[in-house]
């Protein structure tokens, strides 16, 4: 039984079931549990479709409770009957860990694979993972001995599945080319984030950065990355309403190639900064949530950086622009900055740094491994 509730825990637990498969390619697996769609493409059997799942902030999680009971009930009902080996659950800590206590105490296996980063904020969650999981796997250098310091023992390093993962499909000229934009010319990405929610509080921002770019530098381009075409409506309304004066593309399933033809970046906190760092783009790290939910979550947060790319680091990277330090002058002066060659060529070398601490990759593959041999004792 696997579970996964976002689209980057999407992709991580179908890459898991691909390296699970070629681990011992004699053995008839069966999946099956909540599953987003390139698990259900890969043959997951989808007991949740977890498209839905993936909610942002303390009201909109409070209104979307009973489909997220229905979903416990239903993943806990199929495990019942049909008694999976092991269960896998992948990020996605506020469903996952109750749903790890009610499993485990039905006597199922627990595997976590990409554990809650309960280095950042809610450290209360490590009592769950002490009792309830049976193995947890780690993505991040510095995790494995921060909870074994705290009593967790059964914990393995695999590294980043993202590390020697991320990388373009095609070069910046044959991007520029397939989109009908001027290689030549300088050009910022624009990631407005993979939810409903940010979009919306998001994208206005940036489309506001974009015009004060513009107004003083007319050759700058602008590419929209969106995951896929579901969020679609809501970029063409945030474009209609900003009205940008601008070179403005929008692709879908393109992030990556978007971000290496990219001279700069305005991206969305979350998983897509560490992608970013990767590729090597420089980039601007915003978010913005409601006023409510800021002022519910952020006295939870304990560490120094918002920015995966920037807590890999260890440093500010990044600049990050949260919540009302997000404004689209600040955001335009940082890019503006990002576009002069020698800041450029600084940052570049920070993130190619950084990154470098992710290793050499195969995250999914030694993930499988341990799995296997848990599931084997």
């Amino acid at each position: 039984m696997i579970v996964a509730g976002e689209p980057s825990g999407d992709s991580h637990a179908a890459k898991l079931v691909e390296a699970l498969r070629e681990k011992e390619p004699e053995t008839k697996f069966e999946f099956f549990g909540a599953a987003g769609p390139k698990m259900r493409s890969i043959g997951v059997d989808p007991v949740v479709k977890s498209d839905g799942l993936s909610i942002v902030g303390v009201a909109e999680i409070g209104r979307a409770l009973p489909m997220f009971l229905r979903a416990s009930r239903d993943l806990k009902n199929a495990a019942v009957i049909r008694k999976p080996d092991a269960v896998i659950l992948v990020d996605f800590p506020d469903f996952n860990l109750k749903l790890a206590k009610s499993l485990k105490k039905l006597g199922f296996t627990i595997i976590y694979y990409i554990s809650p980063q309960l280095w950042a904020w809610r450290k209360y969650r490590i009592y769950t993972i002490r009792r309830y999981v049976d193995l947890l796997l780690t993505i991040l250098p510095f995790e494995k001995d921060w909870y074994g310091q705290r009593g967790v023992k059964h914990v393995k390093y695999v590294g980043s599945p993202l590390a020697n993962e991320v990388r373009a499909a095609r070069s910046k000229a044959d991007f520029c080319l397939d989109n009908g934009l001027d290689s030549s010319k300088p050009m910022i990405a624009l990631l407005p984030g993979s939810r409903h929610k940010e979009i919306v509080r998001i994208l206005p921002v940036l489309l506001e950065a974009a015009v004060k770019i513009v107004a003083g530098n007319p050759s700058v381009q602008f590419v929209i990355a969106i995951g896929s075409d579901e969020y679609r409506p809501d970029v063409d309304e945030a474009i209609k309403k900003g009205r940008p004066n601008a070179v403005l593309k929008i692709v879908e399933g393109e992030t990556y190639d978007a971000l290496n033809a990219s001279d700069a970046a305005a991206v969305t906190s979350g998983t897509a900064t560490l992608e970013a760092g990767i590729i090597g783009t420089p980039l601007v790290i915003v978010y913005r949530t409601s006023v409510l939910n800021y002022l519910l979550l952020r006295p939870l947060i304990s560490v120094e950086h918002y920015g995966l790319i920037n807590l890999i680091a260890g440093e500010k990277v990044a600049k990050e622009l949260i919540q009302n330090k997000f404004s689209s002058e600040k955001l335009a002066e940082e890019l503006n900055r990002l576009l002069e060659p020698n800041e450029n060529a600084k940052m570049r070398r920070k993130l190619v740094s950084a990154t470098g601490k992710l290793g050499a990759g195969g995250a999914s593959k030694r993930a499988a491994e341990a799995i296997l041999i848990q599931i084997s004792q």
